[in-house]
């Protein structure tokens, strides 16, 4: 089997710990980060500045404004960010994200013989997004391998989802095991230009609680000081 593998890369913790157990594992490593107009487009200089600190073979910055799905308060600056926990699939969740983006990691695979993709999906501290669940993971790598030249021809694609079954102090401590500095990403869904995080939204909310659960410093940066001592 190859030994390269597309990573998806956000530039926020799960992603960044994802690319660091890659390596780890010995893969080569070609990281791809979407641009679909998010709000929170501050990670675009974490994952860029991730992938080259992780040295991968190849890292790519695709285009694709989803700007136009106006229900997602991702893509609809209109749309508040909740800043307190949602009940059911919360308003921060972007349609078909998920699946578009492995679709096109699945294609770039394809193009460079790679039948490994990781993404960090987690089904334990998330947001209620339909597309983390295992489930669906299987269901998506089942379509790949149906879908694909090289899935028919025998070269099975697998999906890899190494933080699914974690929790966010879990995800940290491996993280850390495999020299990830978390300083340097972004998860905030509205971080400022500089990348400060709100420390107030439900992504800003599960990360410091994994941190406090971890018992680890938070390395964040928050536009907001007092957001450190919550």
């Amino acid at each position: 089997m190859s030994r390269k593998a597309i990573i998806l890369l956000s530039g926020g913790l799960d992603s960044s710990t994802v690319l660091a157990i890659a390596k780890a594992k010995g893969f080569e490593c070609y990281a791809l980060t979407i641009n679909y107009n998010q709000r929170h487009n501050a990670e675009l200089k974490a994952a860029r500045d991730i992938a080259k600190f992780f040295k991968v073979q190849d890292f790519k910055i695709v285009n694709i404004d989803l700007s136009w799905l106006k229900n997602s308060a991702l893509t609809n600056k209109d749309i508040n960010i909740p800043e307190n926990p949602s009940i059911g699939i919360p308003v921060t969740y972007v349609p078909a994200r998920n699946t578009i983006m492995m679709t096109l990691a699945l294609a770039w695979a394809e193009t460079i013989n790679s039948q490994n993709i990781f993404i960090g999906v987690n089904a334990v501290d998330y947001s209620g997004y339909p597309d983390c669940r295992p489930e669906y993971i299987e269901s998506f790598q089942n379509m790949a391998n149906l879908a694909t030249k090289a899935g028919v021809e025998g070269n099975s694609i697998k999906i890899h989802t190494p933080l699914i079954e974690m929790t966010k102090a879990e995800i940290i401590h491996e993280g850390i095991k495999n020299n990830v500095d978390y300083k340097m990403t972004v998860s905030c869904y509205q971080a400022n230009k500089n990348g400060f995080a709100c420390g107030k939204c439900d992504s800003c909310r599960l990360r410091k609680e994994g941190f406090r659960t971890a018992q680890i410093e938070d390395p964040t940066n928050y536009q907001d000081l007092d957001s450190q001592l919550d």
